[in-house]
């Protein structure tokens, strides 16, 4: 009697590397599956990363190259600074479209969210990957504009960061670095699986306040009082630091009492008019809570990431995209591989994994969520094809 053992290859192919820049050039060379997109995410301290892009731009003219800067970049297990963590990706049954939108200013956040949404808009759309300039956008309206127009689509990424400097990001549209912009990427056709969630693992402590008086993502008054020195007050010494000592404090934050709470994060203050600018809205007659991590809670929010997203798949994904929040990193410091290895523990040693720390994540919570922007989340995005 004889048993005959078929290997089945997988449809979708991943290569996953890390590019230094002593060796870069090298690193390239060495893919080899006939890539049609790829994925970077780049230090803003990679000197080297404009020879890096006319590499892969002349060595694949007809592949799409998308990527941003970051806060740092996770390749397999490892988060690394100074380096690009490079995905090249072989679909073979599930079409791409890329479109891109110039930022004006953050008035035009919505408005970018519908147009990139409208151009990706076809009958077999089956996800988008949004990456977004970090700094010049209000992502929370971005994201309302793409669900306004793709309702029942899944929509996953980030904004790209800056370490912790918060001075400048990019993104790489056309196989260019360039600022000001939003990338969108449609995955199209029935061949695709699609995993994804959003998890934190903060605790929020202190009382519940009301939302006096706000204007989008600018945060005015608390329960009457200027928000600035109540936040300050609950901060201590850490109030010398703001606004980036906010990355460790940030806000939980409900429509109504009803509804699951999203994580703020501050970007910048106003000493004049005592206000907080935050990474996404904070509605009037909502309701916050200051938060402060936990590390351990931190990890657990990475590990529960990972079962949500990995649950429905029937089989192992390819690839798993990890987004996590540069204020998870700053508090997690030389632990922060802990919460990329716990996901490698949930999802398996097949999928490659890549992904970097961001100013922002987009997701759903889970499978039948809404997509919302979240701050200070393990987000993950997992790709296969059958």
């Amino acid at each position: 009697m004889f048993i005959i053992e078929m290997l089945i290859s997988p449809i979708m192919k991943v290569q996953q590397i890390s590019l230094i820049e002593n060796n870069w050039f090298e690193q390239i060379e060495s893919i080899h599956i006939d890539a049609n997109l790829f994925l970077l995410f780049i230090s803003p301290d990679f000197n080297l990363k404009d020879d890096v892009l006319l590499s892969l731009n002349l060595k694949y003219p007809k592949s799409t190259i998308i990527g941003c800067s970051t806060a740092g970049e996770i390749s397999d297990v490892t988060v690394k600074d100074k380096t690009i963590s490079l995905t090249a990706i072989q679909l073979e049954k599930t079409t791409l479209k890329k479109v891109s939108f110039q930022i004006k200013d953050m008035n035009c956040s919505y408005k970018a969210g519908e147009e990139i949404a409208n151009k990706l808009n076809e009958n077999d759309l089956k996800h988008v990957i949004v990456l977004s300039d970090g700094l010049n956008i209000n992502g929370a309206d971005l994201v309302s504009g793409l669900k306004s127009k793709i309702p029942h689509v899944s929509i996953t990424g980030g904004l790209a960061a800056d370490g912790s400097a918060f001075n400048k990001t990019f993104v790489i549209n056309d196989g260019k670095i360039v600022d000001k912009t939003i990338v969108g990427l449609g995955f199209y056709g029935d061949d695709l699986k699609v995993g994804y969630s959003s998890k934190g693992g903060w605790d929020s402590f202190g009382i519940e306040r009301l939302v006096t008086k706000s204007n989008k993502n600018v945060l005015y008054e608390l329960d009457g009082m200027p928000a600035l020195e109540i936040y300050k007050s609950f901060l201590g010494e850490y109030a010398n630091d703001l606004p980036s000592s906010g990355l460790l404090f940030p806000l939980s934050m409900r429509n109504s009492k009803n509804t699951t709470p999203l994580v703020r994060t501050i970007l910048a203050i106003n000493e004049e008019d005592q206000s907080l600018t935050f990474a996404g809205n904070i509605p009037q007659d909502s309701y916050v809570r200051l938060m402060k991590a936990n590390i351990d809670r931190l990890i657990s929010g990475a590990e529960d990431s990972a079962i949500s997203a990995n649950k429905n798949l029937k089989e192992t994904s390819e690839l798993a995209i990890l987004i996590s929040c540069v204020g998870r990193r700053l508090v997690l410091k030389q632990l922060v591989e802990e919460e990329v290895e716990v996901v490698r523990d949930v999802i398996g040693d097949k999928p490659c994994i890549t992904g970097f720390y961001s100013y922002g994540e987009i997701a759903p919570f889970g499978e039948f969520s809404p997509c919302e922007l979240h701050n200070q989340t393990m987000t993950i995005t997992t790709l296969s094809e059958c």
